[in-house]
This record gives C-alpha cells, sequence and structure tokens, in this order.
C-alpha cells in the first residue's frame, strides 16, 4: 500500500512540474514593417489559344513606414514562372510581379506563385486561372481522305519488245586430216 501511494505521489509531483513550463513568448510584431498591398490577387486568364502570350502582371503598392525586400518568389510548379523586383521597394513606392504562363499545356489550369519577403502579411499567395484550347486540325488537300494507299493511276502503258529468235548454233565438224 505504501509502494502505491509513494508512486501516486511521484506520478503527480512529476505533473506539476511539467506544468509550469510557459510557452516562450511570441515576438511583438514590428509597427513599421512594410505591408504589400495587391490591387488584384487573382487574375483570370480566360479561354485563350494554344501557345498563346501567358505573360500577366500582378500591382502592388508598399504600404509601411519601411521598405520591401522580396526574399523568394515561386510558382506552384514548372509551367508558372514569376519574374519579381530584386531591389528594395520604399515606401509609398509601386512594384510588379510578372508571371509566366506555359500556354503550350492544353486544358485548364489553377496555379498560384507564392511571394516570400519581410512584410507583414508575407508569404503572400498570388493565383492565376484560365483554359488553354487545342488550335482546331483542318484537314488539308494534301492529306489522304483514307488509310489505305492506292497504286497511283499510270495514263502510259508499257509493251513488251518483242523477243528476238535466236538462230540455232550450227554444228561444227572437223575433217580428220590423213
Amino acid at each position: 500500500m505504501k509502494r502505491l501511494f509513494l508512486a501516486l505521489t511521484m506520478m503527480a509531483g512529476t505533473f506539476g512540474v511539467y506544468a509550469q513550463d510557459a510557452a516562450p513568448a511570441a515576438p511583438a510584431p514590428d509597427p513599421n514593417a512594410p505591408t504589400m498591398t495587391f490591387e488584384s490577387d487573382a487574375i483570370d486568364y480566360g479561354t485563350i489559344k494554344q501557345d498563346a502570350e501567358g505573360n500577366r502582371t500582378f500591382s502592388f503598392k508598399n504600404e509601411g513606414k519601411t521598405p520591401i525586400i522580396i526574399s523568394e518568389a515561386h510558382g506552384s510548379c514548372g509551367c508558372t514562372v514569376p519574374t519579381y523586383p530584386k531591389e528594395p521597394i520604399m515606401p509609398g513606392q509601386k512594384a510588379e510581379i510578372k508571371v509566366h504562363y506555359d500556354t503550350h499545356r492544353v486544358g485548364p489550369f489553377s496555379k498560384s506563385v507564392t511571394v516570400n519577403s519581410n512584410a507583414k502579411n508575407s508569404p503572400v499567395v498570388l493565383r492565376i486561372s484560365g483554359t488553354v484550347e487545342a488550335p482546331a486540325v483542318v484537314p488539308t488537300a494534301t492529306e489522304p481522305a483514307s488509310i489505305i494507299p492506292t497504286a497511283p493511276a499510270s495514263t502510259t502503258t508499257v509493251k513488251a519488245a518483242p523477243a528476238k529468235a535466236t538462230p540455232a548454233k550450227k554444228a561444227v565438224t572437223k575433217k580428220a586430216t590423213n
């Protein structure tokens, strides 16, 4: 009985020790930190033709008191390539993030670009969407109407030349000489 009481006391003491640990305080947000304010965070390409121009631009403004420094911008896949300003964007200044989508790929798409910076609202996720249509294929006059090959029509007929009669070989006889 004493052992049971001792074991329960030790367990209760252990839980009490761990309950005393406090989580570290989160750092206070910087009141002067910049904010990226985008005119729009989504662009719909609509329905476009295959291999059409796939560039679009997201415009934003620095709404803070310190410069914005973009550390990285990456697309959700290799078909979406962003280009962003490498220099600091000063307070009140506007800038652009350009996005190129590979319109050679046919079908609907919905992609994103993630922008990391020193702004309060970082990371920012920008979205693009649309549908790429394949060009209509119209058969041309040079294409065959059937997959079965046909022999070309010939307008000239070739006659075989008559065979020449070859003369029979004459028998050669030798005269005996005495």
